[in-house]
């Protein structure tokens, strides 16, 4: 197992070849200590495992991993179901290239919310258009608790047991070096 830098991961994610309707997230507190684990996975594509927490208010650190290489049918249930309709949602985005791409990119946004504006749509077709306009490379479902951890979370960090420590052990590495642990004076 290889951990690597947090963006390293999604750098991954973003460019596999992967159909980006397919992944869905998990997300939460840490089980112990300041930050947020995040799961991330796609039936082809694997799981990936993160650990992240704010150095400060501008700056994102964390680590992350690989866990499988698919979500397979014990690992499925896991995660947000691709049609509930209570789950958040979560999207992952590169900027344009150049000026060219952005109001390329601009005009097709702006045609998909005037087809939305006058026609009849739902919250989930107008998010899969405005994510198919922009070349959302990643997009789905989230189970996201803010205040809280939910219970597929903490069904994951047991199901990856040997990651979740080892993520732990390099995120608390990481924390004491910026000293963030000890709080404000």
């Amino acid at each position: 197992m290889r951990v690597k830098n947090w963006q390293d991961i999604l750098s991954e994610v973003v460019e596999s070849d992967r159909d980006p309707e397919g992944w869905r997230a998990i997300a939460g507190q840490r089980a112990n200590g300041v930050g947020e684990d995040f799961y991330l996975g796609h039936p082809t594509g694997g799981v990936y495992q993160l650990k992240t927490y704010a150095k400060n208010p501008a700056e994102l650190r964390g680590v992350g991993t690989q866990v499988a290489r698919k979500v397979d049918e014990d690992l499925d249930p896991l995660f947000p179901d691709r049609e509930d309709k209570d789950a958040g949602r979560f999207a992952m985005q590169q900027p344009p290239d150049d000026e060219s791409e952005a109001e390329s990119m601009a005009r097709e946004l702006e045609q998909t919310v005037k087809v939305h504006a006058e026609a009849p749509t739902t919250a989930e077709d107008f998010f899969t258009d405005m994510m198919d306009a922009i070349d959302s490379p990643a997009f789905g479902p989230m189970e996201y608790e803010l205040s809280e951890r939910p219970d597929r979370l903490d069904s994951l960090s047991d199901t990856f047991e040997e990651a979740e420590e080892l993520l732990d052990s390099e995120l608390e590495e990481l924390i004491d070096a910026d000293d963030v642990g000890r709080g404000f004076e």
